[in-house]
């Protein structure tokens, strides 16, 4: 215990165990709802690092336990090697750099099978319709029934429950504008769309 307590307040060791404090405080955070996993996505690049496809809190995050590791192991095992203070500080040195590149090739294996659970754009939602023009396919609309098929940007249609409550005339085969979602009800508030006003092109 007093060796792995001595690696880790130590040269190189001690680098990193202070980002790693940073790292547990922010995923704290997290878990409070105080931030978000994504929070820095906007500020840095990560693709340059070959390390892109996750949120960069998680890659860096990764970096940095698995720099904090090899550090710490390295620290313990030249400590038992009994060679001269000045060969190991020497060698402390270099397991700092060889902690750095073999985190960051280990960070950059582990980012490749995860980056697919972190998809680039978010999925469809129901609230992509809003403000589509949409055709009735019931034979009314009022403010408890109503059914219509409106296309989606990738071309493909669906049907959606649509509803109204001024007594427009919406018919079977009618085309109208869904202007709102009602998430509690799970439907669109839907008014009469004159074709004629849609722009062209």
């Amino acid at each position: 215990m007093a060796e792995f307590l001595h690696a880790v307040a130590t040269f190189p060791a001690v680098l990193f165990t202070a980002a790693l404090v940073v790292v547990m405080g922010f995923w704290l955070l997290v878990l409070l709802g105080v931030a978000d996993h994504d929070s820095f996505d906007a500020d840095v690049d990560t693709d340059a690092l070959s390390l892109g496809g996750v949120p960069v809190s998680v890659s860096a995050s990764s970096l940095v336990v698995l720099c904090w590791f090899l550090s710490v192991s390295g620290s313990v095992v030249l400590a038992r090697t009994g060679w001269s203070d000045a060969l190991v500080h020497l060698l402390d040195a270099v397991l700092l750099i060889a902690s750095v590149i073999g985190s960051w090739c280990l960070t950059r294996a582990l980012v490749r099978p995860l980056a697919k659970l972190f998809p680039d754009e978010p999925g469809p939602s129901l609230h992509d319709f809003v403000g589509s023009i949409c055709t009735i396919r019931t034979g009314r609309v009022d403010a408890d029934f109503g059914q219509a098929e409106v296309a989606a940007r990738d071309g493909s249609t669906a049907v959606v429950q649509v509803r109204q409550n001024d007594g427009s005339p919406l018919a079977l085969g009618s085309t109208g504008l869904l202007y709102a979602y009602d998430d509690a009800g799970a439907f669109f508030w839907v008014a009469p769309f004159d074709e004629a006003l849609a722009p062209r092109g």
